[in-house]
């Protein structure tokens, strides 16, 4: 599942009720079998992501409020990718920000951390807005 799917699964949980989970059912596969369901489980996953588009719409900023008030840690998850990942409850550290980047298509230097984190930080706001999320302006493009 690719880390933009793990972000829309924590913030449009019915995106992938429809996605079953891989099960270990039916016996073991051969590695070739195993490597076609776990494309097949990632091309779903992705495709669930932005089919969120027919969702009704989620109110983004007051679900993370409210993800935000109940958490133990003081939280910027408005400006910041690292702690919007630590409120989902995701992996923030450098190595998965570099492969959100690469996701979603980042063109600078990814030795650049704080310049790839506010471009990664307005993307994910972006691509929320674009597919059913409700994010005010000041956070997106």
């Amino acid at each position: 599942m690719s880390i933009l799917s793990k972000i829309f699964a924590k913030i449009f949980p019915s995106a992938h009720a429809q996605t079953p989970p891989p099960s270990g059912a039916g016996g073991s596969l051969s590695p070739a079998d195993a490597a076609a369901a776990s494309a097949a489980s990632d091309a779903a996953s992705r495709a669930a992501a932005t089919a969120s588009v027919h969702m009704a719409e989620v109110d983004v900023t007051a679900m993370l409020n409210d993800m935000a008030s109940k958490n133990s840690q003081q939280l910027n998850w408005k400006t910041s990718i690292v702690d919007l990942m630590k409120l989902l409850d995701l992996d923030s550290s450098l190595g998965e920000r570099k492969e959100l980047a690469k996701e979603l298509g980042y063109s600078g230097d990814m030795n650049d951390s704080a310049s790839m984190n506010i471009w990664l930080h307005k993307q994910v706001m972006n691509k929320l807005a674009a597919n059913g999320g409700k994010v005010p302006a000041e956070l997106r493009d």
